[in-house]
């Protein structure tokens, strides 16, 4: 497994998605199978293109940003910070399984809303 090159094609492909283009995005990242584990997208490339085309064209305004990258062995953890209009700001953790071909092909993700008020003084990225 090329780590480096997992990281940077993790980031790639979520950036692409994310800002308007998964058709794209999964043509060049993503392997024939894709296993999807968030509940809210379908499973397969079909479900994961139709979810975020509608995030695009809901939520044309978001923007995100790469606060970490971590890799090992096969998968790939990306840790975000997502700005969504209105400004509400959220903390995203995605998990990111890639096949022997270097395609990804497993996504997993958690995702919570930056509280306006914390019992510390640390941000959450």
């Amino acid at each position: 497994m090329n780590l480096k090159q997992n990281k940077e094609n993790a980031m790639a492909f979520y950036r692409m998605a994310y800002e308007g283009n998964p058709a794209e995005a999964v043509e060049k990242y993503v392997g024939k199978d894709y296993i999807q584990h968030n509940p809210d997208v379908s499973d397969g490339r079909a479900g994961f293109i139709a979810y975020f085309e509608r995030m695009q064209a809901e939520y044309p305004e978001k923007s995100i940003d790469f606060v970490r990258c971590i890799a090992e062995g096969d998968l790939v953890a990306l840790h975000s910070h997502q700005i969504w209009p209105g400004k509400e700001e959220y903390i995203t953790m995605d998990f990111f399984r890639f096949d022997g071909d270097g395609k990804i092909c497993e996504h997993w993700d958690a995702i919570q809303k930056i509280p306006e008020k914390s019992a510390n003084p640390n941000t959450m990225y």
